[in-house]
C-alpha cells in the first residue's frame, strides 16, 4: 500500500516535517512494508521556507532589517530555485510590537537577499510574501536590486510606505541584468488588490502600526505609486489580484520583471513535485492545526486534497481541532477528519503531545485499513 503524507505545520505545536514523520511512524507501526512518501507543506505564507528545507540547507545572509538594523535572513535552494520568504528579511516578528510601523518599513533586506542568490547563479525563484512588516509597495526592495527612485527635485531615495507621494521618476537602467533572464513566481493566498478598502493599506496596515491619519496617507502614496509605474512601464500593476500581499512587494515585480503571482499551495506543491508522488497512491493524509471551512478555499489542506481528488484518491485529514461541522466538511471532499482535541487531556496537553497523538491516530486510521 503507497500513502502520501503531507501536512501543514501545527501552528505552536509542531512543524510540518515533524508532523508527517509522527503519521508515518504510527503507520508503519501497523504495516511496516507500507510505502509512505512524506512531503513537508505549507501555503506560501511565513514558514514555507523551513517547511520546505531544514536550516542545515538554508544560506544565512546578513541584510537590512525592516526598521534599517541589520538582521540575520535566510533563503533556500530547491533544485535550481532559490525558496526566498519575505518575513526573513522584512517580517513583522523581527519587529517590537511598540516599535512597528508600516510607515517607516522597508523591503530593501529582501532585495539583498535576492541579490545574493542571483550571484550565487540562481535564475528561478519562489517569493513567499506572507509575514512582512512593510507596506512601500517593494521600493526598498528594488531598490537594493538597482532601480532608483527620484523625487520632484531630482534627489534618489528609498521610498517607504509613508513616502511613497514623493516619487517622481523611477529608473531602472542599474537593474540587476540577470532579472531579465529569471522566473520569479510570487506565492501568496491572499487575493487582495494592491489599493481600495479590500487592498493591502487598509487592510493589513493597521497591524503593522499604522493609525487612522496614516492610512489615509499612505494609500494616497500607494495610488500614486502605481500610476508612477503605469506611466514608466505601461502597467498597471494596480488591478491584478493579489497584488496586495506582503505591502504590495509584488507591484513592481509584476511590473520590471517577468514575475507571476500564483497560488501559494500551488506553487509549493508544484515546486515539491507532489503530482508525482500520487502516481499509484492508494490514500492521502494532509492536515493543519485547525480545520474549517476556509481550509478548503485556497490553503494547504485544499490544494492537496484537489490534486488528490482529481486522481480519485481518498484524503484523509489529521488535525489539532474542528472548528466547523465536521460532516459538513466532510461533505465537500474529505474522506474522514481525525482531531488530536478529542485524544488529549487539554489544549496544553494536545499543543505539547501533538506528536504522541498523531501517531496514535495515524495506527487507528491505518488498523482500521487492515
Amino acid at each position: 500500500m503507497k500513502i502520501i503524507v503531507a501536512p501543514d505545520s501545527f501552528k505552536g505545536s509542531i512543524s510540518s516535517a515533524d508532523a508527517a514523520e509522527a503519521i508515518k511512524k504510527g503507520i508503519l507501526r501497523v504495516d511496516p512494508h507500507a510505502e509512505v512518501i512524506t512531503h513537508s507543506i505549507a501555503d506560501g505564507g511565513e514558514g514555507t521556507l523551513d517547511a520546505l528545507l531544514p536550516k542545515e540547507k538554508q544560506t544565512e545572509v546578513t541584510v537590512t532589517g525592516p526598521l534599517g538594523d541589520p538582521v540575520v535572513a535566510r533563503y533556500g535552494m530547491l533544485g535550481d530555485r532559490a525558496i526566498i520568504e519575505m518575513a526573513s528579511a522584512a517580517g513583522l516578528t523581527l519587529i517590537p510590537p511598540e516599535k512597528r510601523s508600516a510607515a517607516r518599513s522597508t523591503t530593501y533586506g529582501v532585495g539583498e537577499l535576492i541579490r545574493h542568490a542571483l550571484k550565487n547563479g540562481c535564475r528561478s525563484f519562489m517569493l513567499t510574501v506572507g509575514g512582512s512588516a512593510t507596506n512601500d509597495g517593494g521600493c526598498g526592495m528594488m531598490c537594493a536590486l538597482g532601480v532608483r527612485f527620484l523625487d520632484k527635485n531630482g534627489n534618489e531615495f528609498v521610498p517607504m510606505g509613508g513616502t511613497l507621494s514623493e516619487i517622481a521618476e523611477i529608473r531602472t537602467d542599474g537593474l540587476e541584468p540577470a532579472l531579465s533572464d529569471c522566473e520569479i513566481l510570487i506565492a501568496t493566498d491572499v487575493k487582495n488588490p494592491l489599493l481600495g478598502e479590500t487592498g493591502c493599506t487598509y487592510v493589513y496596515s493597521p497591524q503593522k502600526g499604522a493609525d487612522a491619519d496614516e492610512l489615509a496617507h499612505m494609500e494616497q502614496g500607494m495610488t500614486h505609486y502605481a500610476e508612477v509605474l503605469r506611466q514608466c512601464e505601461g502597467v498597471f500593476v494596480a488591478e491584478i489580484p493579489g497584488c496586495g500581499a506582503g505591502g504590495g512587494i509584488s507591484a513592481p515585480l509584476l511590473a520590471l520583471t517577468h514575475a507571476r503571482i500564483q497560488s501559494g499551495i500551488e506553487t509549493v506543491l508544484d515546486v515539491i513535485g507532489f503530482d508525482r508522488s500520487l502516481e499509484d497512491a492508494h490514500a492521502v493524509i494532509t492536515g493543519e492545526g485547525k480545520i474549517d471551512v476556509q481550509s478548503l478555499y485556497g490553503k494547504a489542506i485544499s490544494g492537496v486534497a484537489d490534486r488528490a481528488k482529481g486522481r480519485n484518491i481518498p484524503v484523509y485529514c489529521f488535525v489539532g481541532c474542528v472548528g466547523d461541522d465536521r460532516e459538513a466538511l466532510k461533505s465537500m471532499g474529505i474522506a474522514e477528519i481525525y482531531d488530536v482535541a478529542s485524544l488529549a487531556s487539554s489544549p496544553e496537553d494536545s499543543m505539547t503531545h501533538a506528536d504522541l497523538y498523531l501517531e496514535k491516530m495515524a495506527e487507528t486510521w491505518m488498523g482500521g485499513l487492515k
